[in-house]
């Protein structure tokens, strides 16, 4: 199969979202099929053996790390024609995800759709923007969709009560357990890894790994630490990630008195995160914004206990003291985490168990089931409901951009689009493939 792999970010960006594109298309790739990851540009992006499409892009408004496609020309979509491509599948409701809506529409193309972030735990970043908008639009989108996959129950449970009545299946997002794997690690590297944060080899250390950002509530945990601190005098925080609240963090930290205790590193490529998961004794979380947790699996992986918030998402995948440890409440959180750091040599049932439970979460698994889904879809799409609904027709508008920039030849214009109804734009797409 040729597939196209429609993202907002991708590396090398880290997150979630880039981290299962990535595993998607190694796994896709190994089974024989040709991916083609359509993202936006990234001046930092590195050249991979990947077959990466960057669409013009500019930074976003209010993640400025992050960044957004821009334009679509008709020389793009000519030679997306040409790629021949089986299916379509994105990973985003906004820029890139749009386009490659357009694309399965325009060239009657089956669509499915991955919904990784629950939007109504985001709002606080778009001023005006409600819980109730964030389900409307998941819903609207989700429902254009041949088929939906949510990586978790939690999701798709969501995913129901706001109205997404698509095809939907539950495929969790596959991460290559064995590369967090500690014994892939020299004893001595680590140590020197610490050494160069300042950290002896009997450091104490809670890790924090991911972005940094404040549905993630990492302020929780700077704001339990005090009490930690108290019985562990020489403990670090080690927090390895980036993010728009970093400097809320760092500057809750000195309103603490915590600051010296703790580390931010910064984010770090992707190929270097598992020897970075070296370095803790605990691994926390105290977030309930997330949509699987894959940062849980991964520290499992590296058989770091884990102390995190009770949530759906981690439901079968901690099983508290047994697997990790959850917790509820301030208190539950301290005492827990000063349990496993004065008791961190007592844990090897644990952590066989806990990593036992991440191998389930195996990129091969993951792979085989979203090409299953795909090849149930083409040889099948009337099971699936291909058509276009009348409710998805009525609020197509809200997803289909007023303005499509175009370059054509050397002169660049601008083409306002009619967005009533969203047909408009397929028919100016189909137009432009043909070169009419």
């Amino acid at each position: 199969m040729n597939i196209g792999l429609f993202t907002d970010t991708y590396f090398p960006q880290i997150n979630g979202v880039a981290t299962s594109v990535h595993m998607l298309t190694q796994e896709l790739t190994k089974l024989g099929h040709n991916v083609y990851i359509f993202t936006p540009s990234d001046p930092k992006r590195k050249k991979t053996g990947e077959n990466i499409i960057s669409m013009k892009s500019m930074p976003c408004f209010f993640i400025k790390t992050y960044r957004i496609g821009l334009l679509y020309s008709p020389q793009k979509l000519i030679d997306i024609k040409h790629l021949n491509l089986d299916i379509i599948h994105t990973q985003t409701e906004f820029s890139l995800g749009t386009f490659g809506k357009i694309i399965s529409k325009a060239l009657g193309i089956p669509m499915v759709h991955t919904y990784h972030t629950m939007y109504e735990d985001y709002v606080h970043y778009i001023a005006g923007m409600t819980p109730a908008m964030a389900q409307s639009i998941s819903r609207i989108f989700c429902n254009s969709a041949d088929a939906v996959i949510a990586p978790t129950q939690k999701v798709y449970d969501s995913l129901r009560s706001y109205g997404v009545y698509k095809n939907m299946s539950v495929i969790p997002t596959g991460i290559n357990t064995e590369r967090f794997h500690s014994s892939n690690y020299k004893r001595e590297d680590v140590v020197a890894l610490r050494k160069s944060y300042g950290l002896s080899k009997d450091t104490p250390v809670i890790l924090i790994v991911g972005r940094i950002a404040m549905e993630k509530s990492i302020d929780f945990i700077f704001n339990s630490a005090s009490e930690i601190f108290k019985n562990i005098p020489d403990a670090k925080i080690v927090v390895v990630g980036d993010g728009p609240y970093k400097k809320n963090l760092e500057e809750l930290s000195q309103k603490l008195g915590i600051s010296s205790s703790v580390i931010f590193t910064g984010a770090k490529p992707w190929k270097e995160v598992g020897l970075y998961y070296q370095l803790g004794d605990v691994f926390v979380s105290a977030s309930v914004s997330e949509t699987q947790g894959l940062t849980f699996a991964e520290a499992m992986s590296a058989s770091i206990p884990v102390v995190a918030k009770n949530d759906r998402c981690i439901n079968g995948l901690i099983e508290d003291g047994k697997t990790g440890f959850l917790f509820d409440t301030k208190e539950e959180f301290v005492n827990k985490v000063i349990y496993v750091l004065k008791n961190k040599d007592t844990f090897e049932q644990l952590k066989k168990d806990a990593l036992i439970s991440a191998s389930r979460f195996s990129s091969e698994s993951f792979g085989r089931s979203v090409e299953s889904l795909y090849k149930t879809l083409i040889e099948n799409p009337e099971s699936f409901g291909r058509a276009i609904s009348k409710h998805y027709t009525h609020h197509s508008k809200h997803l289909i951009p007023k303005k499509i920039h175009i370059i054509k030849g050397s002169k660049k214009y601008i083409k306002r689009i009619a967005i009533k109804p969203a047909g408009a734009v397929i028919k100016y797409v189909k137009r432009n493939i043909r070169g009419e």
